[in-house]
């Protein structure tokens, strides 16, 4: 514990500076696990689609860069660590942001203990201890040791956060490389194990498969992207906070696309889309099947990309979370407790904990109940990812509304275009509620007060959500007397510019 000088007490601020432009940028990128969470959509994109996968990938872009775009220009006029928690309550009122800064939260509640089972399993094929990986108790033994490390990074300081992540991306993204690489060049060469297809520019096309398949791709592209604004919850410990966290936010998001479409291409080349079709309910361990068809003995390379993939989003996903708790905690509409910042690290280390420690809970509980559980739990967060993505776009237009027709630049990309990645969400939530509703397409199959698991989950998540705000305003009455407002002119070059 640092020590302090007689009547100073804790540091109230998290660590300034601690990271650069390219460092979030990083960390925006490993939140995402590119090679995991291509390896869990692709095949079941292609039973959707068939060769436009790619098509699909470009278009599940589309949405994401609008509230990539809500989300820098709400960080220009707010570096708060909260990110939609903060500006939803400055442009729509206090009720409106907590629910989304509750969604946040357990988001990341719901998806680290995956992230963390996956990482343990890869790493396991990976080194030929495929009997260890079969164990349900070592399994989750280990996940949950690595979720504790990961945590420990992330109290430790960002800065040893940031060096972490710089090691994994470069892993992360230099596997897939070589295995699009590989792949492409034995479709090119002939020497193909599986249903090899001659590559088409005609693949972009999300339209290709019709609208019914596009919907149901899109929503397993929301999944996809996900996670890029960790770049965001970093702003206040971000050197050049009001430009560089929005950016990386930006930037990541234009990074997966390429990313995303490349490995597309290769797989659906390669394995054809029979094979893929046939294995899409294998979800991320068809690039398990593929890696040793693609790559032969070196089948380990892609197996450590998506260990290394789910290890980093492991460590980066705790940060939305645990800066959501922290900016709540400080503005008291959670226990004051959970604004806590380390004396020596300046992180905010009990609500970081707090994640780790309810994450670890929810995962074995529902591993109780079965590994298909697991998967319909992660099936809930398209419907939570969407809300507060959506619930995002909608306040950067209300928090700039009076400044939106100054120029043409504020009136699309600060207006029309958050609305419009906020409308495309909503459609999505609505649709993908619809289709979860069904029993029978969840992983479980069970029926659930005579829904599908995932939408119980999610609904359940929702009311418990508003049980806590409503206890909470009475325990807590100040935070909820603050008044929604409007931009500062000076902050966007207002009429007096």
């Amino acid at each position: 514990m640092g020590r302090h000088s007689a009547g100073e007490g804790p540091p109230r601020t998290l660590k300034a500076n601690a990271i650069g432009f390219v460092d979030a940028l990083v960390i925006g990128l490993n939140s995402t696990s590119p090679a995991y969470s291509l390896a869990a959509v692709i095949a079941p994109v292609v039973a959707l689609v068939g060769v436009y996968a790619p098509g699909v990938m470009l278009a599940s872009f589309v949405p994401m860069v609008l509230i990539a775009s809500a989300f820098s220009y709400l960080n220009k006029a707010d570096q708060d660590c909260g990110t939609t928690f903060s500006w939803v309550t400055r442009a729509m009122g206090p009720w409106a942001g907590w629910i989304g800064g509750w969604a946040i939260m357990m988001t990341g509640v719901l998806v680290i203990g995956s992230l963390a089972d996956v990482a343990v399993v890869f790493g396991l094929l990976a080194f030929g201890l495929d009997s260890v990986a079969e164990s349900d108790l070592g399994r989750q033994l280990l996940a949950v040791l690595l979720i504790l490390v990961m945590t420990a990074v992330c109290v430790i300081g960002t800065e040893l956060s940031a060096r972490v992540q710089n090691v994994l991306i470069l892993a992360q993204v230099a596997f897939l490389l070589v295995f699009a690489a590989v792949a492409l060049y034995r479709v090119h060469a002939g020497t193909g194990t599986l249903g090899s297809t001659e590559l088409s520019v005609t693949w972009l096309n999300p339209f290709g498969a019709g609208g019914a398949a596009l919907t149901g791709g899109l929503l397993l592209g929301v999944f996809v992207y996900w996670g890029w604004e960790s770049a965001v919850n970093l702003t206040e410990e971000t050197e050049n906070p009001v430009s560089a966290p929005g950016k990386a936010g930006v930037w990541s998001t234009v990074v997966l696309l390429v990313t995303y479409v490349s490995v597309a291409f290769a797989v659906v080349a390669y394995a054809g889309v029979a094979y893929l079709s046939e294995n899409a309910a294998e979800e991320e361990f068809i690039f398990a099947l593929l890696a040793g068809e693609v790559l032969g003995g070196w089948d380990w390379v892609l197996l450590l990309s998506v260990a290394t993939s789910a290890i980093a989003s492991t460590q980066t996903t705790i940060i939305p979370a645990s800066r959501t708790g922290l900016s709540m905690a400080r503005r008291r509409a959670l226990p004051r407790t959970y604004a806590h910042i380390h004396p020596r690290f300046r992180t905010p280390d009990v609500s970081t904990w707090w994640v780790a420690v309810i994450a670890i809970g929810w995962y074995l509980a529902v591993n109780q109940i079965s590994a298909n559980a697991l998967f319909d739990s992660l099936t809930a967060l398209s419907l939570l990812i969407a809300f507060y993505y959506a619930l995002t776009g909608v306040a950067c237009a209300v928090y700039y509304r009076r400044h939106l027709t100054e120029s043409l630049h504020h009136l699309l990309l600060i207006g029309i275009g958050p609305l419009a990645g906020a409308g495309l969400l909503t459609w999505l939530l609505v649709e993908s509620a619809r289709d979860i509703s069904d029993p029978a397409n969840s992983y479980t199959g069970d029926s659930w007060l005579g829904v599908g698991p995932p939408l119980v989950i999610a609904v359940g998540i929702t009311l418990a959500g508003l049980l806590v705000m409503a206890v909470w305003r009475l325990v807590s009455p100040p935070f909820w007397a603050e008044k929604a407002g409007v931009v500062d002119p000076a902050l966007v070059g207002g009429p007096e510019r």
